[in-house]
């Protein structure tokens, strides 16, 4: 009997040595494992956009992906120490190419919104921009109340149609909507006119102004990018807020938007 609760004493002193060494994984230990898978692969799989110039755009003949976003992808590469390795993703693939680990940051215009921070780690914002609306110059579309009844082409996926009906009911107009695949083939039906509008963020309606297009002055609804990794992911995105807070101080992301002439939103039209 005494050397049996000898040996159950013994085993209870075992248990609780064992839990005095065992520390909770802290933040900082969660982030330096995430920053260590990644610099084991040697690789930063990021998810881009391949047909929002300025943001992200493949150039087919120089065979690389351009744009701000695509520079932002690189520079936090180098911060690891690791390689990039672009994947393009549309509004309908993004979210799941994040679940099934394909990629390990979504950078590509994506909208921060509570329904997708409640899914997602989302960064801090790193651009900030507001609807608009590209027309053809032959039409007489001036604002956005001469688009009462007309068709509205924006991508499959993205928060665009909701906040344009959102505006619409606020102001009494009604709109018909089409809804495609990417921003490529809504500007080509734009000039077939099979559309009267095209719609989304005012930066990547840029890439597609021409002589026969033109963006509205007038938007509305400010919104903030935000760079989205799988919440299991969080500590990832903690390290990268680090950085945009870093790259904000010393002006690197300034300079960025530079490069490509792109000027962040301040305040919603009305």
């Amino acid at each position: 009997m005494k050397k049996t609760v000898i040996k159950l004493l013994s085993v209870l002193t075992l248990l609780v040595l064992g839990l005095a060494f065992t520390k909770p994984v802290s933040a900082d230990s969660a982030q330096d494992q995430a920053i260590a898978k990644i610099k084991k692969a040697g690789v930063l799989k990021v998810g881009v956009k391949q047909d929002v110039p300025n943001f992200g755009y493949y150039n087919a003949a120089k065979e690389e992906y351009q744009g701000m976003e695509i520079d932002i992808a690189k520079k936090i590469a180098k911060q690891l120490g690791v390689k990039t390795q672009f994947t393009a993703v549309t509004p309908q693939t993004r979210e799941a190419m994040l679940d099934n680990g394909q990629i390990d940051l979504l950078i590509a215009t994506y909208t921060i919104t509570d329904t997708r921070k409640a899914s997602y780690a989302i960064s801090n914002p790193y651009y900030t921009d507001e609807i608009g609306f590209l027309t053809s110059t032959s039409s007489r579309i001036k604002n956005i109340k001469d688009l009462n009844g007309k068709t509205i082409g924006v991508t499959q996926g993205s928060t665009t149609k909701a906040a344009i009906q959102a505006y619409g009911k606020a102001h009494g107009l009604s709109f018909k909507f089409v809804e495609l695949g990417t921003y490529s083939e809504l500007a080509i039906s734009l000039y077939a006119h099979r559309i009267d509008a095209v719609s989304t963020d005012k930066a990547i309606l840029t890439g597609y102004v021409s002589k026969n297009a033109h963006i509205l002055k007038q938007g509305f609804n400010t919104e903030d990018y935000g760079i989205a990794a799988k919440k299991s992911n969080s500590a990832l995105i903690t390290y990268v807020n680090g950085l945009l807070s870093e790259w904000q101080a010393d002006g690197s992301l300034q300079q960025i938007y530079k490069t490509y002439h792109l000027t962040p939103a301040t305040s919603t039209t009305n």
